[in-house]
Parts: structure tokens; C-alpha cells; sequence
């Protein structure tokens, strides 16, 4: 199968305990042609120089390391692989998960079959050492605004579009909290449907201390979007939390 260049956009920072894993990931999927960009956000660490000795001594001219000029975060070291992607279709891993191997086979094939611009898979939790946990998140056959406003399923691990349906420009994270929600709110707002891929196929690593594993800091910034991001009332926005934790909790018991 072969249905166009897949550009898959790195955020890098802090992860050189993880980072050759996942690009081991990336480089073993059944589909090839892709191009990894690898946006290392000034992070202090080794992470660059890790990358630049893989890249040499793998060899493999689809690995590219993009540095950032200053530590600017995640949606801007995105919105940095997206100005810099040449494929048509656009996914995104953050760099301490994992993908099972036909993942990119997969989803494109779903994409196809359902004309599908905004496409999301199932997902499992995994601990620090990548090991899956048991626990598997399912994706809904299709998401709209309104139903993506009560459940947060989507994670950026799975997604992908494809930019002969989205404008690249539309796929601009914005520089706020849980910028990939609200990503996801604004392009289903404008009337795409998310079409749901129900297999596992990422892993979710989840160290101890990850910001998602901040509960009061994850209400903190749902709230923020509602508010702020879509310009809901109190009464809305708690309306819609409610359902929010609701599926929040089921994903994680």
C-alpha cells in the first residue's frame, strides 16, 4: 500500500530516557514512507546529540532533528514540524509513547475506506518501561464537536489527518493548555467528524510524575478551554465537566 508521505511530528524534550524507543517504533511500521521530524525544544538534555548519533549511525535520511531556537513548548515545537511536514497526511507521536507496528497501515486504510480528514485509534495505558497495562481505551466510531466536548478520548498519539480535506493552516495548535483538545475542538467545531479506528494500536507511557497524572491540574485545564478556548458560562462549562470526568474516570479504572 502506498498512499502518500505521512509526516509524523516530535515534540523533544526531557525524553532521552525514551526517545530511541520511539523512533525505534516509528522506524519498524509496515508502512515506510513517512518522514519523522523531530522538534527538540531546548530541553538541556542529551536528547539532540542521542538523535544526531542515531541519524548517523542508522543512516536513515527519513529522521530529521529540527532544533528550536528557545524552549517555546509542545504546541510550538508542533506547529514547528508542521510549518516544516512535506506529507500529505500528518501524524503525531509524543515522544515517549509507542506504536504497535502496522499502526500507520492501519489508520491510513481506515482513513481511506471512510473518506476520513480527522482519523483517531484505541489506546492502551502503559507504565515507564512501556509496558502495556491491560487497560485499553476504545475509540467511538465517529466524534462530532458536541460529543467530543463530553469526552477527551482522543489522544494525540493516535490522530491523523489528512491536508487534502484539512488546510494545513487549520491544523495549528493554539498556544494554550491542552493545546491538542482544543486542536481537536476547533476543527471539529468547523464541521469535520472524527472517525474512531477501534483497535490498540499506541501505547500510552505514563511516568509517575506526567503532567496528565495531575488530576486537579487536568480540571484546571479542561475548565480553562471551556471557558476561555470556547467561550462557554459557568453553567456550560460545568455541565459539560461533569460528563468530561465521567469518561475521564473510565478510561483510567
Amino acid at each position: 500500500m502506498s498512499c502518500g508521505l505521512v509526516s509524523i511530528i516530535v515534540p523533544v524534550y526531557h525524553v532521552e530516557k525514551y526517545i530511541k524507543e520511539t523512533i525505534d517504533c516509528v522506524r519498524s511500521q509496515t508502512y515506510t514512507n513517512w518522514e519523522l521530524l523531530l522538534v527538540e525544544d531546548c530541553g538541556g538534555d542529551n536528547c539532540a546529540e542521542l538523535i544526531e548519533n542515531y541519524i548517523r549511525q542508522t543512516g536513515d535520511g527519513r529522521i530529521r532533528l529540527i532544533r528550536q531556537p528557545s524552549n517555546m513548548g509542545a504546541a510550538a515545537a508542533r506547529n514547528r514540524g508542521l510549518s516544516e511536514a512535506e506529507g500529505r497526511y500528518i501524524a503525531y507521536i509524543d515522544a515517549d509513547d509507542l506504536w504497535e507496528r502496522d499502526k500507520l497501515e492501519k489508520e491510513l486504510e481506515f482513513m481511506i475506506k471512510n473518506n476520513a480528514a480527522f482519523a483517531f485509534t484505541g489506546y492502551e495505558f502503559a507504565d515507564e518501561n512501556g509496558e502495556g497495562l491491560g487497560k485499553l481505551v476504545r475509540a467511538p466510531k465517529t466524534l462530532n464537536y458536541r460529543e467530543a466536548l463530553k469526552n477527551t478520548t482522543i489522544f494525540t498519539s493516535t490522530v491523523m489527518f489528512d491536508t487534502e480535506k484539512i488546510e494545513k493552516a487549520m491544523l495549528e495548535m493554539p498556544m494554550i493548555k491542552s493545546e491538542d483538545t482544543a486542536l481537536w475542538w476547533k476543527i471539529l467545531r468547523s464541521g469535520y467528524t472524527a472517525y474512531g479506528l477501534d483497535e490498540n494500536l499506541v501505547k500510552y507511557r505514563r511516568p509517575g510524575k506526567s503532567l496528565s497524572s495531575n488530576k486537579l491540574e487536568a480540571v484546571r485545564r479542561i475548565w480553562g478551554l471551556y471557558r476561555k478556548a470556547e467561550n462557554m458560562s459557568i453553567i456550560s462549562s460545568a455541565y459539560h465537566i461533569c460528563f468530561w470526568a465521567v469518561h475521564a474516570v473510565k478510561r483510567r479504572i
